[in-house]
């Protein structure tokens, strides 16, 4: 399933998770400094995430992880109330999500912690 999501291959990336007072920062970084189909894969991923996170459209984690995993109703719902912003790394990309108050950070952590949970050896927390 992650394949259908995610074009990028799972076991040459990691992703790191890092809370913030305000939210947080996503990224996927290529394990290969050479790899350079990964980073763009990478890149156009977090891009397109990016742009549907800014309109409320969580439906690829939900895809992913169930429309249940904690926290995402709240991102969803309350989505402009959310800033959502891509950069490009390096070695791939990150998006940082802001909350405009406390309850949208703590669904922000709960959220990247569900992940950290759910991804297993190829995520850790920043």
């Amino acid at each position: 399933m992650a394949q259908t999501v995610m074009p990028f291959d799972l076991s040459k990336t990691v992703h790191f998770f890092k809370m913030t007072d305000t939210g947080g920062v996503q990224s996927v970084v290529v394990k290969d400094t050479y790899d350079k189909d990964q980073i763009r894969l990478v890149r156009r991923h977090l891009q397109h995430e990016a742009k549907a996170f800014e309109r409320g459209d969580y439906a690829d984690p939900m895809s992913l992880h169930g429309k249940s995993m904690p926290g995402l109703s709240e991102l969803a719902t309350h989505h402009q109330e959310i800033a959502v912003s891509y950069s490009e790394l390096p070695l791939g990309a990150a998006i940082t999500f802001e909350g405009r108050d406390r309850h949208l950070a703590t669904a922000i952590h709960r959220w990247f912690g569900a992940q950290l949970s759910e991804h297993g050896s190829d995520a850790r927390p920043e």
